[in-house]
C-alpha cells in the first residue's frame, strides 16, 4: 500500500517486493503443469497441510497468496475448493517468474516476452514460427536428460503458456468445447488465436492443426465476427526443437 501511494501507480507491488524464488524452484523441479494454475481444485485437507518437506504445490500457492478461492462445493463429507489467480497482474508476474525458471536464463526470457508482443501485434506468422523455434531452442539441454517422453508435451505447453501469460493477455487454458479441450485460446488485438501443441513422438506429424479442425474448436468463436487463427505447433523430443508449424485463418463471414 505504501508503494502504491508513493508511486501513485497500480502495479503488482506485493509480488515485486517478495521474489518467489522458492516457489518457482518447487514448481519447476516438480514439473508442475503451469496451465493448471488458472483453475486448480484442491481439498480442504490438502490446503491445510503445513509439512514443508511434502507441501503440495496447490497448498503452497494458496498459502503464499498467489492463488485465491474462486468457488467451493461439498461432496459428501468432503469440501473441495476452486482456486485461481487473484488478478491479472499476479498471473502475469508469476508466469514471468516461472518462464525465467523454466528457461534457465532470465535475460533471454525477458527479451522473448518483449519480442512475442511485437510479433502478435503484427500478426506475422513467419516471425511467430521463428520466435517459437528460438524459444524452445533456448531451453537448457540438461533439462531433457533423464526425463520421460510423457513429460515433454506438458513441459512444452507449460513453457508456451507461461510465455503468453507473462504478457498479461486474455488467455484461457484447455478451453473446453463440446468436442474436447483446446490447449490455449488467446484474444488479442481484435483476433482470436487457437493453439494446439503436440510432441511428434507421441502423435503423427500434422496432428496439431488437424485436431483443431477435426474437433471444430473455432466454431464457438465464429459469432464474434473476428479473424480466428488456428495454429498447430509440433515439437520433437529427440531433436529438441520445433519441427512443425501450421497456420490457417478463418475469416469472419
Amino acid at each position: 500500500m505504501l508503494l502504491l501511494l508513493d508511486a501513485r501507480e497500480f502495479r503488482p507491488w506485493w509480488f515485486e517486493t517478495g521474489t518467489p524464488t522458492f516457489l518457482v524452484d518447487v514448481l519447476t523441479e516438480r514439473g508442475y503443469f503451469t496451465p493448471d494454475l488458472a483453475g486448480v481444485r484442491a481439498s480442504e485437507a490438502l490446503l491445510s497441510s503445513f509439512d514443508v518437506d511434502h507441501l503440495a504445490p496447490e497448498a503452497l500457492l494458496w498459502q503464499t497468496g498467489y492463488l485465491t478461492f474462486t468457488g467451493s462445493r461439498q461432496t459428501g463429507a468432503r469440501w473441495e475448493y476452486s482456486l485461481g489467480y487473484p488478478n491479472l497482474e499476479v498471473e502475469s508476474a508469476l508466469n514471468d517468474a516461472l518462464l525465467k525458471g523454466l528457461m534457465g536464463d532470465a535475460t533471454r526470457a525477458e527479451r522473448a516476452v518483449s519480442r512475442l508482443h511485437d510479433v502478435l501485434v503484427a500478426a506475422d506468422f513467419t516471425a511467430l514460427r521463428q520466435h517459437i523455434f528460438s524459444l524452445f531452442a533456448a531451453i537448457p539441454h540438461q533439462w531433457h536428460d533423464g526425463n520421460e517422453i510423457a513429460r515433454y508435451e506438458g513441459f512444452y505447453c507449460s513453457v508456451f503458456y507461461s510465455h503468453l501469460a507473462a504478457l498479461g493477455l486474455d488467455l484461457a487454458t484447455e478451453d473446453a468445447s463440446s468436442h474436447g479441450r483446446l490447449d490455449l485460446r488467446l484474444r488479442f488485438n481484435g483476433r482470436i488465436w487457437l493453439f494446439e501443441l503436440k510432441v511428434v513422438e507421441l502423435a503423427p506429424n500434422g496432428a496439431a492443426l488437424q485436431q483443431i479442425k477435426d474437433r471444430g474448436y473455432a466454431e464457438e468463436y465464429r459469432a464474434e465476427g473476428l479473424p480466428i487463427h488456428l495454429i498447430g505447433i509440433e515439437l520433437s523430443r529427440e531433436r529438441r526443437t520445433l519441427v512443425g508449424f501450421e497456420v490457417e485463418t478463418v475469416e469472419p463471414v
